[in-house]
């Protein structure tokens, strides 16, 4: 697991993206407009050999069926997973993993997807790090996302269909694996061991820790890095629909996030119930995404 090399000093930056873990707060994400800038000393990765080299996606089948969403006492200051409802689920697919960096490579060769801006913060991002393309991809705004899911043939989840497969297909888990305690040989999270938001570990390679694996296999379904979906985000789950589609609303931008990441430390952060939001127009080190078909 890499280090996120100065995050403590750059935290006190105005417009910097900040990890949330508390209840319902927003993952902030900087204003990439503001912040890029050209810097000759920035890494860069040979994008065709990073594209020769890419895993290909593997899908998972999650099979379909009714589950209870939410959770009526969640993670401490967590209110926004009421009322628990009863949702039902199609068979689909979704990736074993997030998107790797070596993935999105692909499409940006194909000249199908832009790359991340340089920023301040790329120091953070995987595409910007040597020797990280088995990471995921993150530093992407929501466009890029879906323009990758585009080139790859998928979309991304509704937050329905995630926590489903997040809970092994609609189990009662309060984690991916299950019930047992978070360890660090179940997901990348900084750890209580640290304090709350008192590490700052980086991200790790994806499916480095396979005890912490969904029965069906799906990896870091908890930590590593917060993942996208197509939902509005709403502060409760009053008028959800009951067929796992997304959430519409004001296109405001705000996308629930779920998983959590590395900046995580406090098991409960990690719970499969948990959640929060970030304004998709922008992007962020700590929020990365995974795909469904």
């Amino acid at each position: 697991m890499k280090k996120a090399m100065m995050l403590i000093a750059m935290l006190g930056l105005a417009g910097n993206a900040v990890a949330a873990e508390f209840g319902d707060l927003a993952v902030k994400a900087w204003n990439i407009e503001a912040s890029t800038y050209a810097d000759g000393d920035i890494f860069n990765p040979d994008v065709a050999a990073y594209a020769a080299g890419a895993a290909q996606i593997k899908w998972v089948t999650i099979h379909g069926g009714k589950y209870q969403m939410g959770a009526e006492k969640s993670a401490p200051g967590s209110n926004n997973t009421r009322p628990v409802h009863e949702v039902s689920i199609n068979t689909f697919k979704m990736a074993k993993t997030v998107v790797t960096v070596e993935q999105y490579a692909q499409c940006v060769n194909a000249g199908k997807c832009t790359t991340p801006p340089v920023t301040y913060y790329s120091f953070n991002c995987n595409w910007h790090t040597p020797n990280d393309q088995k990471y995921p991809m993150n530093c992407l705004n929501g466009k890029q996302m879906n323009d990758y899911a585009k080139f790859a043939g998928a979309r991304l989840p509704t937050e329905a269909e995630w926590e489903y497969a997040a809970r092994s297909e609609g189990k009662s888990n309060k984690y991916p694996w299950g019930n047992e305690p978070v360890t660090h040989a179940r997901a990348v999270y900084d750890g209580v061991e640290n304090g709350v938001g008192g590490g700052n570990n980086g991200t790790g390679p994806v499916c480095s820790k396979p005890a912490g694996n969904t029965k069906q296999g799906l990896c870091d379904m908890a930590g590593n890095v917060w993942q996208i979906t197509q939902d509005i985000y709403k502060e409760s789950y009053a008028g959800a629909p009951a067929d796992g589609s997304a959430v519409k609303g004001a296109a405001n931008g705000d996308n629930v996030i779920r998983g959590n990441s590395f900046y995580s430390s406090d098991n409960e952060y990690l719970r499969t119930d948990f959640r929060s939001y970030i304004y998709m127009k922008q992007g962020s080190f700590y929020v990365g995404f995974r795909l469904v078909k």
